[in-house]
């Protein structure tokens, strides 16, 4: 039996869609409605439902109605008129710090990071759903700075802070300096004062200990003050510096020098995360390194970073400031000797001569005796520093490695000298330290003995003098566990540093910073120095081509 046929099309009934649920409602009501009453004026309920005034709550309607509708954030584009210091009392500088690595507290990304300026703590992006918004709205916090742009931003609205009272938190984040700044670093006396009062001199303040990491602040110190690099550090941007390891090195060498910095030490922990990963975790805060590995290792990687070349001699600051010339004699070990049964070079035998190119000159100390003085007293011995630098006098021949190795300085010398008091020795047994004391004078170090002759470069019998700059030295203390004293020592670092301005010592180990006199400065187990050399006068200088040349017209 066939279905009976539909009068009319269904989409002619239902028009373009199905009627809405509330309309079907509407018409329900109406029709419960007697005709009068709508004509009269009285249809309200079917009114009420219209306008969805319905108090009572009854009914299907009041379950559609209980979920309040989400109200868009408020964002401003400016404050508002009178109100532009607002939320600017609640900073509080002195849980500022922006010395560690700048990461995100809960995402741990360092992609677009905010500082809260109330807290302190990192928090990522400043957006609708970003941390640092989540932030504003949970801990009552609205004042966050851009850590790359150094702008100042109050959330939830948005807006961008002006104000210059804000200028020193950005300076403190950020420092920068003008040449005229830098060019008075070492010519005239500087004092700071933190936060909480305490005096301080730019340049020679504390550098925070995570928990092994003190081989790295006496580099990093000792560094930051050779002026050349130093200089070059501060008055560069590198700020678009495609190099980590060369910005945060600049970054924390303008922290060094601040001088107006929120309190008197500085945290290396953002270039140590760097240094970390770069060396395979080779050099880390938690496990003490050797100095003169890191310094190799640094200096290395620092040439490479500024776009040094790997065979192309002074392409970067680094090599311009430490690399030198080295003449080494090598020539085979024969059997032959001298009346006095000592190995020399034999004027017939092959002698094979190289010019190589050094950042750091090794020194050997004499071994230190075994036994006991006359009157049975363990006397540390002690020898001069022009003794040990006999090794590149150019006749002071040494035996290694079958062969019979002389060494001299070739011209031009480098500005700075750096020289590594080797202490050390390793077998397969043992580590021996030897804890004979060098005595140097801290001015008027004469190299021209070691240094081949060369009347072009410079006039024959006139001394070459260099000035120290740093100096760091070793201590060992004895280990202590919980139980008993162990016995064992461990390694301790610090370095003295010359202020130029005033021309005293400082002597700085971790955040203790004090005053030395420069005659005690030899009394320490010296191991790794940088020696400035002095300024010539312009009536020693050589004349120059151009000189010579109008002479000859």
């Amino acid at each position: 039996m066939s279905k009976r046929p539909a009068a009319e099309a269904l989409d002619e009934l239902s028009g373009d869609s199905p009627a809405s649920k509330k309309s079907r409602l509407d018409d329900y009501n109406k029709s419960l409605t007697p005709a009068s009453a709508i004509e009269n004026g009285y249809g309200g309920h079917s009114e009420s439902h219209e306008n969805g005034d319905n108090e009572a709550g009854s009914g299907e309607e009041a379950e559609f109605n209980d979920e309040p509708e989400e109200k868009a954030p408020i964002r401003q584009s400016a404050p508002t008129e009178g109100y532009d210091d607002l939320y600017l009392d609640t900073i509080d500088r002195n849980v500022l710090d922006f010395d560690f690595e700048k990461l995100c507290s809960i995402s741990l990304s360092n992609i677009n990071v905010y500082a809260c300026l109330v807290c302190g703590k990192y928090f990522q992006g400043r957006g609708p759903k970003s941390h640092a918004y989540f932030h504003a709205l949970e801990e009552d916090h609205h004042v966050f700075i851009n850590m790359s742009t150094q702008k100042v931003y109050v959330l939830p609205e948005g807006y961008e802070v002006k104000s210059k009272s804000l200028e020193d938190i950005k300076y403190v984040s950020d420092p920068r300096y003008t040449r005229q700044e830098v060019m008075d670093l070492d010519r005239k006396p500087r004092t700071s004062w933190t936060l909480g009062g305490k005096q301080y001199t730019p340049g020679f303040v504390g550098m925070n200990n995570i928990k092994e990491n003190d081989y790295l602040n006496v580099v990093v110190q000792a560094l930051s003050h050779a002026p050349p690099l130093r200089n070059y550090f501060l008055l560069e941007d590198f700020s678009t510096s495609t190099d980590e390891l060369v910005k945060r090195t600049s970054i924390l060498f303008r922290k060094i020098w601040n001088p107006r910095a929120f309190k008197a030490h500085v945290s290396p922990h953002e270039l140590l995360q760097e240094i970390s990963l770069r060396s395979n975790k080779r050099f880390t805060l938690t496990a003490q390194s050797d100095p003169v590995e890191f310094l190799s290792w640094f200096l290395n990687h620092l040439h490479l970073g500024l776009g040094g070349s790997k065979t192309k001699a002074g392409s970067s600051m680094v090599q311009r400031v430490f690399q030198g010339k080295l003449k080494v004699e090598s020539q085979a070990i024969t059997a032959k000797a001298d009346a006095s049964d000592r190995l020399r070079f034999e004027e017939a035998a092959e002698v094979k001569v190289d010019i190589t190119r050094f950042l750091l000159l090794t020194l050997d100390l004499p071994a230190a005796p075994l036994f006991q003085d006359e009157l049975e007293r363990n006397i540390i011995p002690q020898v001069p520093l022009t003794t040990i630098l006999a090794k590149y006098n150019g006749v002071t021949a040494q035996e290694l490695n079958a062969q019979r190795k002389r060494y001299r300085l070739v011209h031009p010398l480098p500005p700075f000298l750096m020289f590594h008091v080797k202490r050390f020795s390793q077998n397969k047994f043992v580590s021996e330290r030897n804890p004979t004391i060098v005595t140097f004078d801290a001015h008027n170090l004469d190299v021209s003995p070691y240094v081949e002759p060369d009347p072009a470069q410079h006039p024959p019998g006139e001394p070459i003098w260099y000035d120290l700059v740093a100096n760091v030295v070793h201590e060992a203390v004895r280990a202590k566990d919980d139980v008993a004293d162990s016995g064992e020592e461990r390694k301790t670092w610090k370095v003295q540093l010359r202020d130029k301005a005033t021309d005293e010592w400082v002597v700085a180990q971790d955040l203790f910073v004090d005053k030395i006199r420069s005659e005690l400065l030899y009394l320490g187990e010296a191991y790794l120095q940088i020696w400035e050399r002095r300024r010539e006068p312009p009536s020693r200088q050589l004349p120059s081509r151009a000189a010579k040349g109008k002479a000859k017209a």
